[in-house]
């Protein structure tokens, strides 16, 4: 219990219950959302014409290199940096009007999260968007699966804002490799906290690779179907919450 300088106490931010149950989260709820970052990202790679729905750098990056050197542009690859931001917002808007904290309000997100994906699910299967990569049936679809991993970083930013990226590897390659040197170095080590540091980065990388593998297979043998996987993770997120 905290005091103001008049005196007024107020609580503390999340009941003791909650700060456990958001640390045992932690432990395995990220490396979770990463394969099914990954599974994403690749399954509308391959089916909606080499848009990135969980890494929008890519985007912006291909983006501007059409600009400059022409080519076919995918309206899809413009549009997923308005729609990013957009659902963003809405995800922050949803949870501010909630009122909820701590695993209540990760348990709201994470069950939107999954209906997001659900729709990708259902809208494949009956649209058949990869048929067309370029159509717009191919371009809804993303925007959904654009949405969906838009509302994945916000809620681990609202709801576990200690928790890692689950879709930008870049960062978690490099916590993994000075960690690695850290470890190994004689001398006092640079940065602290590097065990925890290198078995999450770790996860992380390992649970995204996975991802894209099994998307990538998952699409050479169910096609549209393949989104049925990340599906599936996402409602093991919101049953094990």
């Amino acid at each position: 219990m905290s005091t103001t300088a008049s005196g007024t106490a107020h609580p503390p931010p999340f009941p003791s219950d909650d700060k456990l149950a958001l640390s045992r989260l932690e432990k395995w709820l990220p490396t979770l959302l990463s394969v099914v970052a990954g599974m994403v990202d690749l399954t509308g790679f391959l089916t909606l014409g080499n848009i990135f729905t969980a890494h929008i750098t890519g985007n912006v990056v291909l983006v501007a290199a059409l600009v400059v050197r022409g080519g076919r542009m995918n309206p899809a690859q413009i549009l997923a940096i308005p729609v990013f931001i957009v659902a963003v917002a809405a995800t922050w808007l949803l949870a501010k009007a909630s009122s909820r904290r701590g695993p209540g309000l990760l348990r709201l997100l994470l069950s939107i999260h999954f209906l997001l994906l659900t729709c990708v699910l259902i809208f494949s299967i009956t649209t058949k968007p990869s048929a067309n990569p370029h159509g717009l049936m191919a371009c809804i679809t993303a925007m959904m699966a654009v949405s969906a991993m838009a509302c994945q970083f916000a809620l681990l930013r609202l709801a576990l804002p200690v928790a890692p990226s689950t879709a930008v590897m870049t960062g978690n390659l490099t916590n993994t490799v000075l960690s690695l040197l850290d470890r190994q170095s004689r001398t006092q080590p640079l940065m602290t906290g590097d065990t925890e540091r290198l078995r999450g980065s770790l996860h992380l990388l390992i649970g995204f690779f996975g991802g894209c593998v099994v998307a990538a297979a998952a699409v050479s043998y169910l096609g549209d179907l393949a989104w049925s996987l990340p599906v599936a993770l996402a409602a093991v997120a919101v049953a094990l919450r």
